[in-house]
């Protein structure tokens, strides 16, 4: 009685698998959809490459205050400190991060340091294309995790380097 029951469950599972078999595949079209993620989807949940936020005013909004580095249990990310000063204004703060480096080789993607950060200076994208074949390229300085800046902050900015130091470029 027990040979036949089990015998009934090996046809029951092999039925699945030979139905799953025959069954015309769905594909995603991700590598060549539209769009900046070329055709994936995500969920809003979704925690990929980090972001290095911005302010309205265009300066960062991290204050080096560590606690990203500290809230971290792979110990993935490296911070150094710099003060502002008036002529060289990087940050809303006093301080600003001077170096921030991620290392994705150690990072799990847990958002620790996401929840930590009090100023949400650093947040996580939707990048997900990481695959390297070299391991020392997934440290990604600060240059590579910052917000782009927007246009028009941009420009007026490059406006008010030039007034503060080629004056007669204006004219």
């Amino acid at each position: 009685m027990n040979f036949f029951r089990g015998l009934a469950g090996i046809a029951k599972g092999m039925s699945v698998t030979l139905r799953e078999m025959f069954a015309p595949t769905i594909v995603e079209n991700y590598p060549d959809g539209p769009g900046p993620y070329k055709g994936a989807k995500f969920q809003e949940r979704f925690r990929g490459l980090h972001v290095l936020q911005r302010d309205d005013s265009g300066l960062e909004k991290c204050v080096a205050c560590f606690l990203c580095a500290a809230a971290c249990p792979s110990n993935c990310i490296y911070i150094e400190a710099a003060e502002n000063t008036a002529e060289h204004r990087v940050s809303g703060a006093e301080r600003y991060a001077r170096v921030y480096n991620i290392d994705y080789n150690r990072c799990i993607f847990c958002g620790y340091c996401v929840e930590a950060c009090p100023t949400d200076a650093i947040t996580h994208g939707h990048g997900f294309e990481l695959a390297t074949l070299n391991a020392s390229t997934l440290v990604y300085r600060k240059e590579q995790l910052l917000a782009p800046m927007a246009e028009q902050l941009r420009t007026a900015r490059d406006r008010e380097e030039l007034r503060a130091h080629a004056p007669e470029m204006l004219r």
